[in-house]
């Protein structure tokens, strides 16, 4: 059997004349105006239950007939997953290829270098103009794009101060407690996803090559939390009765999670994960809401059920009108790319940094690797290429994006990246028998941000998931390194070491815990294997963290 390096980079994996890594780029001309422009859209947070088009408990409401209308127009994927579900360390992996130990983004307080910008740096060698405009959060300056106007740090909705490449003044900006700096900026009014879109087209109208194909990366700050939309959404969804998931109360479920998520004797579940419903101890939205729940019921005696009730009602209304901001100026593009005649020659993705739990297990937020935090949204739209209606089931993760979008472009995939380009099941073709069998994720952060999320790794198949989780922050093992890159704060102590093991196929809202369950050891073993040898073959085996593989060793085959 051929290996899959051989297979994905051989016949039928790469589109038109692919130029081997380093060569010089084609002359300008006929050649490079035949090639796709490439627009990248991505949001923050967008979870695909909040998109009509993936049928979930949400799509009755309509919250993205635009969005849906290009879909059924193009192609969308049911099974792409991210390799760590937090903004930074996606996003990195999204610029890269690779994950998050190998391009050394694990968590939010790290920077991605600007030489390792490698997708826009391989797509100018590909005969690209480059922009990026919209949420950067890599903290580093873009590199490679022949233009940027982007958002320092996390931002704000409104009003935004754009870093920018040409048109600033220079002022000290804050991007996050660990880091100010000096840099061009230019200041805006209205609505980020407003200004975003409006960035985006003056670009494509006014300021781009036009004698090249053009690489377009647009990435809405929303519908990231601390939810604020647009005035013009104010009444949108005011008197809707927003669908519940059947997992909101009465968590934690019997049967789900295990000690590493629960503390034993369910010590840690006033800790452990942010929720919707009251908790004394912990992060939860009721608190958040309580004074506006309050005001509009006129109680004061509402039982903690009612409260969890109105909180989750209120903080999925204000979610889908950042929503609602972001289809209506997706439609703002596609309409300029139609009068620029531009739209048959564009591949259009569309796609968010990861997931996002709304209240199922009474969680929100995202970090987990539970389905709703690391499942992505994924929509392709490219008519020469893509046929309309198609639906695809392949495995999928985000270190895929880098290599399929530089397939487009006519370009190998550089060795240095990890994932592989699925552009023959944009083509259609049947899934490959070498294509991935189990998708890869890990969040390493452990008992941050309030959210309370302990560290963990696991590997999920069409029908399973596996996740381990042990228990500590890996900075642990390098005090120095805790000290310089945290400012001194030491997280979280060690929790709990436990296996959590779900049958999707058959509890698909991971509901029971099924590690323990005789019936399932073939399975669980055989996942082991899996996940050991992905593990390997990726590079990532703790082999700098030895506080971590002593866990792994003393509790592998428990």
């Amino acid at each position: 059997m051929m290996n899959r390096r051989t297979f994905l980079t051989g016949a039928g994996w790469t589109i038109a004349s692919v130029v081997m890594r380093g060569n010089a780029v084609r002359a300008a001309g006929a050649t490079d105006r035949a090639k796709p422009n490439i627009l990248f859209i991505m949001s923050d947070d967008h979870c695909a239950r909040a998109m009509g088009i993936y049928n979930s408990r949400l799509a009755p409401l309509n919250p993205t007939p635009n969005l849906d209308a290009l879909a059924r127009q193009g192609m969308v994927f049911d099974n792409v997953f991210c390799a760590n579900s937090i903004c930074t360390p996606s996003r990195a992996s999204i610029m890269t290829g690779q994950y998050s130990h190998r391009n050394g983004v694990y968590d939010l307080y790290d920077t991605l270098p600007g030489e390792k910008c490698h997708l826009p740096r391989e797509m100018k060698r590909a005969g690209y103009t480059t922009a990026v405009v919209g949420k950067w959060h890599l903290k580093d300056s873009p590199k490679y794009f022949d233009y940027f106007s982007v958002i320092a740090g996390q931002g704000r909705y409104m009003n935004p101060t754009m870093h920018v490449s040409e048109g600033g003044v220079q002022r000290r900006v804050r991007f996050d407690s660990t880091l100010v700096r000096d840099i061009d900026v230019k200041d805006y009014q209205g609505h980020s996803s407003d200004v975003l879109t409006d960035i985006t087209l003056d670009w494509l109208q006014n300021r781009r090559d036009k004698d090249k194909p053009f690489f377009l990366m647009h990435h809405f700050k929303a519908p990231h939390d601390m939810f604020v939309y647009a005035d013009r959404y104010e009444d949108y969804l005011k008197d809707a009765d927003i669908p519940e998931p059947g997992n909101l109360y009465d968590q934690p479920s019997p049967e789900f999670g295990s000690v590493a998520t629960r503390g034993e004797n369910d010590s840690l579940v006033g800790v452990i994960g942010s929720t919707i419903s009251p908790q004394r101890t912990k992060r939860n939205l009721t608190r958040y809401y309580r004074k506006k729940i309050e005001k509009l019921t006129g109680r004061e005696d509402l039982t903690d059920r009612e409260l969890t009730h109105h909180a989750y009602q209120l903080y999925v209304k204000e979610y889908l009108r950042c929503v609602k901001g972001i289809d209506d100026n997706l439609q703002r593009i596609i309409d300029c790319l139609k009068k620029n005649d531009l739209l048959n020659n564009t591949v259009i993705v569309y796609t968010s940094d990861q997931g996002m739990l709304l209240g199922e297990h009474d969680y929100i937020d995202k970090r987990w690797m539970y389905e709703e935090s690391i499942r992505m949204p994924l929509i392709v739209h490219y008519p020469p290429m893509v046929a309309a209606g198609g639906r695809n089931e392949w495995l999928i993760n985000n270190t895929d994006f880098a290599p399929t979008l530089l397939s487009l472009a006519g370009m190998r995939k550089p060795e240095y990246m990890q994932g592989h380009s699925f552009v023959a099941a944009l083509k259609g073709a049947s899934e490959p028998q070498e294509w991935r069998q189990g998708t890869y994720y890990r969040y390493w952060m452990h008992m941050a941000h309030g959210h309370n999320n302990p560290a963990h790794f696991g590997i999920r198949t069409k029908q399973h998931k596996l996740i381990f989780f042990y228990g500590m922050d890996y900075t642990d093992t390098h005090n120095e390194r805790l000290v310089t890159k945290h400012g001194g704060n030491r997280f979280w102590k060690n929790t709990p070491v436990a296996w959590e093991f779900y049958d999707l196929s058959k509890d698909p809202h991971e509901m029971n815990n099924r590690y323990g369950d005789p019936d399932y050891q073939a399975i669980v073993s055989s996942l082991k294997l899996q996940l050991k040898r992905l593990r390997e073959e990726i590079g990532d085996t703790d082999q700098d963290y030895p506080r971590i593989q002593e866990a792994i060793k003393a509790h592998w085959d428990e």
